[in-house]
């Protein structure tokens, strides 16, 4: 997860940019062939479609609530500088009404980012349109379904994406070595208020910067946001993920506050493949692990009625067992209690199936 976030960072070198997010895309896809590898200078872009879709069922305190979603993304090279960049999604939540038979709910749209990047270096990548607000690590590098391990969204996720989890403007990103096994990578944005249908956002400035040390694997960094309407809060957070080399092991944890409350966030998610038993079978197999908690502000709650979304203080720990079918299909399933002091207390079951595909359009040298 940190190579692909550095390289969704750096965006650099357009000439390998389609070919390597087809592989990271699309790993099955790939023909095998004994002839050599094409040279870098010889490789030419194409576009690439992907798909991830899944359905997901949750319960909630006993009530089952369906969740079919079909996230389409395209990527298109334009020349050697220039890159769009467009994923939506399309989701609905059906759950039973009383009195009445099966499930009622609507679809619901969303164009996620749709952005023009134009790399000036390997060091700057200058995007326009709207894009993934890059506050934290879950909004722009977890949140897809099929990337997450658990399907149920972190406390403190509408403090780190806001209400839309995007912005509409301009954003700076890129990375570059700061000392020998030491990389910085870094985002700042500013926001336009939209109040255009599916792609809404907030007028706001902020930015992110993280350090990356490829030998251990980890990653270290922060976060700030800050809304130029309505109450003009300001947000700041912190996020750790850590791929310790021996082990298949993900280690995640973020940390946020702003002016409707704080909380934090810790992961763990292992997959079976160094079990000494059965290992054609283990190796499917990941467990994944999550502690949060969330702390309101009484000011907000006493003022709006929420904080955050929640009235009070509120605690959640989750279990989950995901299936790898194959690299692109999984089974997955959790088991989560939420503790509320002032009530609320209830338990989260998911169950479901994630799928994903990638498609070169086109004709190109990837191979």
């Amino acid at each position: 997860m940190l190579s692909e976030s550095l390289n969704t960072a750096r965006l650099g070198r357009l000439r390998l940019g389609a070919a390597l997010l087809f592989l990271l895309l699309a790993p099955q896809a790939r023909a095998q062939s004994d002839a050599p590898e094409p040279a870098a200078a010889d490789l030419k872009p194409v576009p690439v479609f992907s798909v991830q879709s899944g359905f997901v069922t949750f319960f909630e305190g006993g009530t089952p609530h369906l969740g079919p979603l079909v996230t389409p993304l395209l990527l298109v090279p334009v020349g050697d500088k220039w890159l769009i960049e467009t994923r939506g999604t399309l989701e609905s939540d059906l759950a039973p009404e009383p009195g009445s038979p099966g499930f009622k709910g609507s679809l619901e749209s969303s164009v996620d980012y749709l952005q023009l990047d134009y790399i000036a270096n390997k060091y700057v990548t200058v995007s326009v349109g709207r894009y993934l607000t890059p506050f934290g690590i879950y909004n722009e590098r977890l949140y897809p379904i099929f990337v997450r391990d658990l399907q149920t969204d972190p406390l403190i996720l509408g403090i780190e994406a806001g209400d839309y989890g995007a912005g509409t403007g301009g954003m700076v990103r890129g990375g570059f070595d700061v000392a020998r096994g030491v990389e910085l990578n870094y985002a700042a944005y500013f926001s336009t208020n939209s109040t255009v249908e599916h792609m809404e956002s907030d007028r706001a400035a902020g930015f992110r910067a993280g350090v990356f040390l490829p030998g251990p694997r980890l990653e270290v960094g922060g976060s700030f946001q800050h809304v130029l309407q309505d109450e003009r809060k300001n947000s700041f957070g912190f996020h750790f993920a850590w791929q310790p080399a021996p082990l298949p092991l993900d280690i995640r944890a973020e940390y946020a506050r702003s002016y409707d409350g704080s909380g934090y966030w810790i992961e763990s998610a292992y997959k079976l493949s160094q079990v000494p038993v059965w290992r054609n079978t283990m190796r499917h197999f990941q467990v994944v692990a999550r502690m949060q908690q969330f702390y309101v502000n009484p000011e907000v709650v006493e003022e709006e009625g929420d904080s955050g979304g929640f009235t009070t203080n509120t605690n959640m720990f989750e279990f989950g067992l995901n299936y790898y079918f194959r690299d692109d299909l999984r089974f997955v399933s959790s088991y989560g209690r939420q503790f509320a002091p002032q009530g609320g207390n209830e338990n989260v079951w998911t169950v479901g199936m994630t799928y994903r595909v990638a498609l070169p359009i086109g004709h190109g040298d990837i191979r």
